[in-house]
């Protein structure tokens, strides 16, 4: 006897068939909650893809990484100044062949390019050597032209710096003198009494390679004596002096009210000057008064 196959409903909408002389198969045609699962799991690898589209977008391009920092500072022409002196652009390079004075003598500033003008030899770089290498340079090339010679040069520097930022009142560029220590360097930028976390000071010396950041506590100089964090500075180095969390607090709380205190000043701006015919309150000197209103 045969029977004829009876179609069974299956959760979810599917169905199967049924029949004793043969294996069970499965429909194929897909259900309304199948089809939303998979329209959900095709956006979601969309999504996956442009965003893989966009981290690749935004590597750097070739033009962009020959112009990253490869080493030191940053600056192209760099040396440890407190050993020896050394030529960087904007110094001035006096020169002097003792044995030839009257051919070989002058000063010469450093242009951008690293250059000066010689007698003899033209334009010859000098810039990033140190005092005794470039004597020794500028013997060799003039041994081409005299039998003997003793050529001195003197290096008067343009000025080297570093970097006081944070919590002071005197931040930016400071000169930097040789000798100096991140204590003498932190008080005279003076940092603020009320705002100044003077005891998570950091020294950065920056290097693409190998950067150097060294904390120091200037709470632990002045109140405890204790000098093995008292960092001597080199040329370039950037201190930098934290602000207290209540004062990050009272900066955050600041930033979210910026846009109402711009929009009182400039309403009480605009009523001085329409009622007393006042010269621009609030408008020309919102940085002055930012906050005043409170």
């Amino acid at each position: 006897m045969r029977y004829r196959p009876a179609q069974v409903p299956q959760w979810g909408g599917n169905t199967r068939s049924t029949r004793t002389d043969g294996p069970m198969t499965p429909s194929h045609v897909p259900t309304p909650i199948a089809l939303r699962r998979r329209i959900t799991i095709q956006r979601f690898a969309v999504c996956l893809a442009l965003l893989w589209v966009a981290a690749c977008s935004s590597a750097p391009d070739k033009r962009t990484l020959q112009y990253l920092n490869q080493e030191g500072f940053g600056k192209r022409y760099v040396g440890n100044a407190e050993e020896e002196e050394y030529v960087s652009i904007g110094d001035t390079v006096e020169i002097e062949d003792i044995l030839h004075p009257d051919e070989i003598s002058g000063v010469q500033t450093v242009r951008t390019d690293g250059r000066i003008l010689l007698p003899e030899l033209g334009d010859v770089s000098v810039a990033g050597y140190t005092r005794s290498e470039l004597q020794a340079v500028l013997t060799e090339r003039y041994s081409l032209y005299f039998e003997e010679t003793e050529i001195v040069v003197d290096i008067t520097s343009e000025g080297q710096s570093f970097w006081v930022l944070g919590e002071v009142r005197d931040a930016g560029r400071k000169e930097f003198k040789g000798n100096q220590t991140v204590f003498e360097a932190v008080w005279d930028a003076e940092p603020y009494r009320s705002s100044a976390n003077v005891g998570r000071c950091l020294l950065i010396r920056g290097d693409a390679r190998d950067p150097l950041i060294l904390p120091f506590n200037l709470d632990d100089l002045t109140v405890n004596g204790e000098m093995s964090t008292n960092y001597q500075i080199r040329e370039n180095d950037v201190i930098y002096v934290p602000a207290t969390l209540l004062a990050e607090l009272g900066y955050f709380v600041e930033a979210l009210l910026y846009p109402l205190t711009i929009a009182i000043q400039s309403v009480t701006g605009a009523f001085f000057q329409n009622g007393y015919g006042g010269g621009g309150y609030g408008n020309t000197n919102r940085a002055a008064n930012f906050g005043s209103v409170f």
